[in-house]
């Protein structure tokens, strides 16, 4: 039956990880500490028991293909692993495909104190002393936004009455249960994860942008601004308009289309104030043989194919904690083709910045 894994998240998820494993029948509990890992040395506890490895790349891709997969092969049945803090349960789920493992549930502990305003700051991780090895360039925000929205349950840890935290998870991740840290019932909490629930899985990129049905109307500051329109954007303009996403802002996601490479579909992502732009590949429309695609997107992409355009569009979901849903979405339409410059697509030649990261985007 392979391994049976459920991961448990966050930057105040240690006792959370001890309860879960407490809870959870005939469970194994492994631990790694990465706060070694730029000297090449990962701390590794599995049911208390410490080891310590040393790796001769110190990198978190390497922990987890040489010890973690490893270790959960050779341990079978059912185990937590509490991930180390800076870890994103993302991440660890695509790496998880690579063996007989099934995800029964990603866990994520959520502090009432600090979540907010490190989901909103642009503090590196190397900036508060966290960073998993060199080259780790990712932000607070970055991590903990996807550890909460790549969750199937969420437990809430620290003090105080936050009602604006409360709307932005209802937005960020509407379908995970949330339960307090001071009464958690574990089993309770696994049983209340919906039968629609991620479990480890997730998508090309392609698909759906909201998911659960997130509320719609604002609250506590807290609003989701869903972005669609069928002509490209300028990249210059997009450029510079990208800034109104990244004050204010808990996330974006979504797929991008720019004038100066009609036949790629990019992805934009924001968490706070930190940004990434990947290349999800290319539009059906500029793809001869579906043979290869897959039957979802196929259905898909016809439901909405354009005579000139094809499956080509914008589609961005943008969950913010203080900016202005009116003013990000000016900006976005300001930062689309006019029909003069739409007209002429094919023979303008577009100023790109988005071109330089190509290498980078081919990389994640």
């Amino acid at each position: 039956m392979g391994t049976e894994v459920l991961l448990v998240a966050g930057f105040t998820a240690h006792d959370v990880a001890e309860e879960v494993w407490r809870a959870w029948p005939g469970s194994v509990l492994v631990r790694h500490d990465l706060r070694g890992l730029a000297e090449g040395v990962v701390r590794r506890w599995v049911d208390g028991e410490l080891s310590v490895l040393e790796l001769a790349h110190g990198c978190v891709s390497c922990t987890l293909r040489l010890d973690l997969l490893p270790l959960l092969e050779r341990l079978g049945g059912r185990v937590v692993v509490h991930l180390d803090p800076v870890l994103e349960p993302e991440a660890v789920c695509f790496a998880l495909r690579g063996i007989d493992a099934r995800v029964e549930a990603v866990v994520t502990a959520v502090d009432r104190t600090t979540w907010l305003a490190d989901a909103t700051g642009d503090d590196t991780l190397d900036e508060r002393g966290l960073g998993a090895g060199d080259g780790d360039e990712r932000t607070v925000a970055q991590v903990v936004v996807g550890q909460a929205e790549f969750a199937d349950a969420i437990v809430l840890t620290g003090a105080g009455d936050t009602p604006a935290l409360g709307a932005v998870l209802d937005r960020l991740n509407p379908l995970a249960p949330r339960r307090d840290r001071d009464a958690l019932d574990v089993a309770e909490l696994l049983a209340a994860i919906p039968r629609t629930a991620r479990r480890g899985r997730f998508d090309d990129g392609f698909g759906v942008l909201l998911h659960g049905q997130p509320p719609l109307e604002p609250a506590h500051g807290a609003a989701v601004v869903h972005f669609t329109e069928r002509r490209p954007f300028h990249p210059m303009r997009l450029h510079e308009a990208i800034d109104v996403l990244l004050d204010g802002v808990v996330r974006t996601r979504g797929r991008v289309w720019v004038a100066s490479q009609p036949d790629v579909a990019l992805w934009l992502e924001s968490a706070g104030g930190g940004l990434n732009v990947g290349n999800l590949g290319p539009w059906l429309a500029a793809v001869e043989d579906w043979s290869e695609v897959p039957a979802e997107r196929r259905a898909a992409a016809s439901a909405v194919w354009h005579p000139r355009f094809g499956d080509r569009s914008q589609e961005l979901v943008v969950i913010t904690s203080s900016a202005s849903a009116e003013e990000i979405t000016a900006a976005l339409r300001g930062a689309l083709v006019t029909d003069e410059e739409l007209a002429l697509a094919d023979e303008l030649e577009f100023v790109d910045p988005f071109a330089q990261w190509h290498d980078e985007m081919e990389e994640l």
